[in-house]
């Protein structure tokens, strides 16, 4: 979609070209920003898609990077699951989105709540238990293609097929961990980084509450997000070296009953996201076997136990 008449209407090709044939500095995946011709090409990976920016003036990378986040959370929110076969049934949709979200390349909104009022079209809901084939999307496809559950593919505007709203609220606690291990098997590094996703159904904007365990420690130092300082509940305490929240959370219970309060808006967004990199036992474990198969031929083997 293009906002201003500085970029020229073959961008859109120009990148896909660029992407999947990238072979520069002996990477073979691009960076998530970069340059051509005088045009900056920013852009993110959601599920296999591609979310796009492009300008000529030199703008923050992470403000575009977060935006295009967002832009891909809206257009879930709306349509219950991101893929090509949703986008392309609600073209419409998106296009009208868009150009809410942003007009002449100004940011507006990213907030599913107040794009409600401007929005008028009506999603076409896709099967979540299908998950065609993704076209030339595949080419950017990694991991588990298997569709997620129906709990965080409905949309947050369609009506249910029964006419009435069921008062549902969903929290995912998502980690990711990173791990080194030595050739012998053990571990040198480990870091876990989480977020609490939360997606509300709830009509009326009630107050949500939730609660942590109370041996839960912010810092090395035992510093409460205040900067007081707290003491450890003992070894077995759950240590989290920084934490962020959203902005609709209220902290005022956290310092002292682990309890967070917040008004969840429409759609799905981010309660917490925390880092840990205290010593952990990992699900997994890598170790390293090298067998010679011939004169010259050795065979690597990765066990993972």
């Amino acid at each position: 979609m293009l906002y201003r008449g500085d970029i020229q209407k073959g961008s859109a090709e120009i990148f896909f070209r660029k992407v999947k044939f990238w072979k520069e500095d002996g990477k073979e995946e691009a960076p998530p920003v970069f340059s051509l011709d005088g045009v900056n090409y920013i852009h993110v990976k959601v599920v296999g898609l591609l979310f796009v920016a492009t300008t000529r003036n030199n703008l923050p990378p992470s403000l575009v990077l977060e935006l295009l986040q967002r832009v891909a959370r809206v257009i879930k929110d709306y349509l219950g699951i991101l893929n090509e076969e949703s986008l392309r049934k609600n073209c419409v949709l998106v296009y009208e989105l868009l150009d809410e979200v942003i007009d002449f390349g100004y940011i507006q909104t990213t907030s599913t709540e107040l794009l409600k009022s401007y929005i008028f079209n009506e999603p076409i809901v896709v099967d979540a238990g299908h998950l065609s084939s993704l076209g030339p999307a595949a080419l950017f496809m990694q991991g588990n293609t298997r569709m997620p559950g129906t709990a965080v593919t409905k949309s947050v505007v369609a009506q249910e097929p029964t006419g009435r709203k069921r008062e549902e609220i969903f929290v995912d606690v998502i980690e990711k961990i990173s791990v080194t291990f030595s050739s012998s098997g053990y571990l040198l590094t480990s870091e876990v980084d989480g977020t609490i996703q939360m997606k509300s159904y709830l009509s009326g904007n009630p107050e949500i509450r939730v609660a942590f365990n109370d041996d839960l420690t912010i810092g090395r130092g035992g510093r409460s997000i205040y900067g007081i300082i707290i003491g450890s509940s003992g070894s077995g305490s759950v240590i989290l070296d920084d934490c962020n929240f959203h902005e609709s959370v209220h902290l005022d219970s956290f310092d002292v009953g682990r309890t967070l309060s917040l008004v969840p808006p429409d759609g799905e967004f981010p309660v917490m996201n925390y880092r840990i990199t205290q010593e952990f036992k990992p699900p997994f474990r890598i170790n390293t076997l090298i067998e010679k198969s011939g004169n010259y031929k050795v065979d690597h083997i990765y066990p993972l136990n």
